[in-house]
């Protein structure tokens, strides 16, 4: 497409809402985006880049050709947005991950309904429950609903003329309508009861259930009474896990957003029902990236999850304001058919509550980040990938990952991780202080350190450790950290495969090589380099923290008269921060072994207390 071209298309746009799909020289549909204006959005791509964010420019280099679609509403622009990125899955948009095979509870449309699993939302008149992230939840709680309500386990036409009813119906466990025991009536308080307990009201189950379990007892029928006091038993422990976090019987969705250092994000829904919480369930998010802000990613997961969820609730509590809110509301409302209230709390009991929400998405989006580390044979996959996009030799068993901490030049620290088999081995990893540089200096920063830990490998009163020479060096930054670390490799003779990674567009720079690899977006080589660089940050913050920590206690306390290293150390070993010391009155101060009232009103004074 010439300029020339492009300039005449983007003229004839359309100032009018609609949908537009940018694609990649191979005709590939590589990003998938909704506007208010057509003209103005599109146009946007195509002017200065100055201003946009790494995922937009690294988008834009890559468009080879666009097309647009008329939409008579903003809402139907965001309506057809949904089934297009479900269609194409874009590379450049951020996506549930597997949105398609999230199971719901299902209870059917028929004269007996059944209560079965499902994977697909017909819209045949039945009631669903979920999504939920797993089969195995699902599972778990059909089994608890099959032993509490005697429904119909089978899928038959039931006729109520079969000849003899099944193993459940003699075991208590159905009721029966094959063979004509009740009517549709009767098996309708069946569902209803299930209905109930999927919607968190479960405590309205319990009074009719005791006065039937009383029944039994008074008829003499005691096994029937021991088993509904059993099933009392079941309902009330399941109540008391449902935690109570409303006192008003209100129904709303709680989201939060969890991101990692690398792009990583995974979304946190609890369900809050009649003020209860009946579930959390988290799920990630495919093609999230470090520069997407959390309302972008929490406006992207509403309008997918939402599209095919089996209800809307009247209420979102959201951790973060949503990117296009005003269209979102609207189509949310749509959606309902009702208006959707979305609340982003300050303070108050809602507000921990999306805390609470938020450490769980926080937690899920780790414990997702260890079970990939840990699974071997995608470790294998992602180490063969990055071997054969790099030209390595053999596969990298052994990564060392390097990077620089600093603050203004300041506390400078490093860091080296080194990841074995995939994993990380975290009785190799060293931290540096760096001692010869002054100063904002990361290329020589970087320098000092490849030749410590190089310099050290040749030693021969060192450990096995350190002598090990890695199958691959990752220096944190672009090709400015490569060729410092580069200059270090050849002064010392040391010949191992080196890259450097640039964190804004996940390039990987190699030695003599002018353009970057660049890993696919999906590919598990990028999730493996990912991780190995975020561990390294990690790893050189945290050092970087705790010495700048030290060194604040020591700067406020040193210049103390009076005050040596047995009396600082006795003051912070009692109020624990210069903070608390400040706070601390003359008479606490004095208190402390060694100062007494003299010296005591002496620190008041010189700490500005």
């Amino acid at each position: 497409m010439t300029g020339t071209e492009l300039q005449e298309r983007l003229a004839a746009l359309a100032p009018a809402p609609g949908v537009y799909l940018m694609k990649n020289a191979r005709g590939e549909v590589i990003y998938v985006g909704k506007a208010a204006s057509l003209r103005s959005r599109v146009r946007s791509y195509f002017g200065s880049r100055r201003g946009m964010d790494g995922k937009t420019r690294e988008l834009v280099e890559h468009i080879a050709d666009f097309e647009v679609i008329r939409t008579d509403t903003p809402t139907e622009a965001l309506i057809l947005e949904n089934e297009l990125i479900k269609r194409y899955q874009p590379k450049y948009n951020v996506m549930l991950r597997d949105d398609k095979t999230y199971p719901y509870i299902r209870i059917t449309n028929e004269p007996f309904p059944r209560v079965i699993s499902t994977r697909r939302l017909v819209n045949d008149g039945s009631r669903y429950f979920g999504p939920y992230t797993s089969a195995s939840s699902v599972h778990r709680t059909l089994d608890l609903l099959k032993r509490l309500f005697p429904y119909r386990p089978c899928d038959i036409e039931i006729t109520g003329n079969a000849p003899r009813p099944c193993l459940y119906y003699h075991i208590g466990r159905c009721v029966g309508p094959c063979i004509g025991a009740v009517d549709q009536a009767q098996y309708a308080q069946v569902i209803d009861k299930v209905v109930l307990f999927l919607e968190g009201r479960g405590e309205e189950l319990l009074p009719s259930m005791q006065a039937e379990m009383e029944a039994a007892a008074e008829a003499l029928d005691f096994e029937r009474a021991a088993r509904i006091r059993d099933d009392i038993r079941a309902i009330k422990h399941v109540l008391e896990q449902q935690k109570i976090v409303s006192g008003t019987a209100r129904n709303f969705d709680v989201l939060a957003v969890a991101q990692g250092p690398g792009g990583d994000a995974a979304v946190q829904v609890a369900t809050i029902r009649n003020g209860k919480m009946l579930g959390s369930e988290y799920f990630m998010l495919r093609g999230a990236r470090i520069d997407d802000s959390p309302g972008q990613l929490l406006s992207s997961f509403v309008t997918q999850f939402y599209q095919d969820a089996a209800m809307v609730p009247p209420e979102l509590v959201l951790q973060h304001p949503l990117a296009d809110e005003a269209l979102v509301r609207e189509w949310l409302r749509e959606r309902r058919g009702g208006t959707v209230k979305l609340t982003v709390p300050k303070r108050g009991e809602r507000r921990q509550l999306v805390e609470m929400v938020a450490k769980s998405a926080q937690e899920n989006l780790e414990q997702d980040r260890v079970r990939w580390l840990n699974d071997e044979q995608r470790m294998t996959a992602a180490m063969t990938e990055l071997a054969d996009a790099l030209g390595l030799e053999k596969m990298p068993r052994r990564i060392e990952c390097f990077d620089i901490s600093t603050l203004h030049g300041t506390h400078s620290v490093a860091s080296m991780v080194v990841f074995e088999d995939g994993k990380p081995k975290k009785s190799d990893y060293r931290r540096f202080s760096i001692k010869g540089v002054a100063g904002q200096n990361d290329f020589a920063m970087m320098q000092e350190v490849i030749r410590r830990r190089f310099k050290r490998a040749a030693r021969e009163d060192v450990t096995e450790e350190w002598r090990t020479l890695p199958d691959l060096v990752i220096v944190d930054g672009g090709k400015g950290q490569l060729n410092a670390a580069l200059e270090v490799l050849r002064e010392l003779g040391v010949s191992v495969p080196i890259v450097g990674l640039a964190k804004e567009n996940e390039e990987l720079f190699l030695p003599g090589r002018r353009d970057p690899v660049v890993l696919p977006r999906d590919a598990q080589s990028l999730f493996l380099v990912q991780r190995v660089r975020d561990e390294a940050h990690r790893f050189a913050v945290t050092f970087h923290r705790k010495r700048r920590t030290k060194s604040t206690f020591r700067s406020a306390l040193d210049g103390l008269k009076g005050v040596g290293p047995a009396r600082r150390k006795a003051l912070l070993k009692t109020f624990g921060s210069v903070a608390r010391i400040r706070q601390a009155s003359v008479e606490e101060l004095a208190a402390v072994p060694g100062i007494g009232p003299r010296l005591a009103e002496q620190i008041k004074e010189e700490l500005g207390a």
